[in-house]
């Protein structure tokens, strides 16, 4: 009796992340019509360090024109302001910002991890319950692993385990390989925010991508069925 296929994946979804926000006007008014370009699960808002009260008022001020598009919003680090501020969630870098963060994040908010050097840190995040893991972004000096070895890390999470993964693109061209290994969403920030073009094109253009990615994966597990 032949094994059944393993269903295909849905097709992943975008996570932006914002530049350090200091001043919220800019984005508070244009984050509603670029987030409609594209297929976007959850933003991430990147906070420019200063007292708290002043920081969860930039949150509150940009929260509704993200959530209200249907997309979360997530703090990088600042734990301690998710739920006063109105957020989803917080994303940490780190196993042991990780541990420290679940009790205040967990069962409601989201929590979720960067920083992972090795297969054993991301299966020990797995373990701990993190809801997602995020392989390849930049290191405090600006270094990343290659892109094969991230869609290669990407490819290996994905056929293993159950929490979402993420892949960190600097492009467009990233932004397909790693949807075609395997991730289940796509981080991206400059490759968004730096595009001349604008940030509009550049998101739609890698929307395309990552559909483009899934069809092609598509096809390969149909032609792999076919045989």
């Amino acid at each position: 009796m032949a094994s059944k296929p393993p269903p295909l994946r849905p097709v992943p979804r975008i996570y932006l992340a914002t530049p350090v926000v200091d001043d919220p006007s800019a984005l508070v008014a244009s984050l509603p019509g670029l987030l409609a370009v594209a297929d976007v699960a959850a933003v991430l808002l990147r906070l420019q360090m200063t007292d708290q009260r002043s920081m969860i008022s930039k949150v509150k001020t940009l929260a509704p024109a993200i959530q209200n598009t249907g997309a979360a919003l997530l703090l990088e680090g600042h734990v301690e302001l998710v739920a006063r501020a109105g957020a989803d969630g917080a994303h940490l870098s780190g196993i042991a910002a990780l541990e420290e963060a679940l009790p205040t994040l967990k069962p409601d908010r989201i929590a979720g991890v960067g920083g992972l050097e090795t297969r054993h840190d991301s299966m020990l995040a797995g373990e701990l319950g993190v809801d997602y893991v995020l392989f390849g972004e930049p290191d405090a000096q600006g270094k990343r692993p290659s892109v094969e070895a991230i869609a290669e890390r990407l490819d290996w999470w994905a056929e293993l385990f159950e929490p979402p993964c993420i892949g960190y693109a600097a492009s467009r061209e990233e932004a397909y390989e790693f949807a075609r290994a395997g991730a289940d969403f796509v981080l991206v920030d400059d490759a968004v925010w730096a595009d001349p073009r604008g940030a509009s094109a550049a998101l739609a253009e890698i929307g395309q991508a990552i559909r483009q990615a899934h069809a092609a994966a598509r096809s390969t597990v149909s032609a792999g069925q076919g045989q």
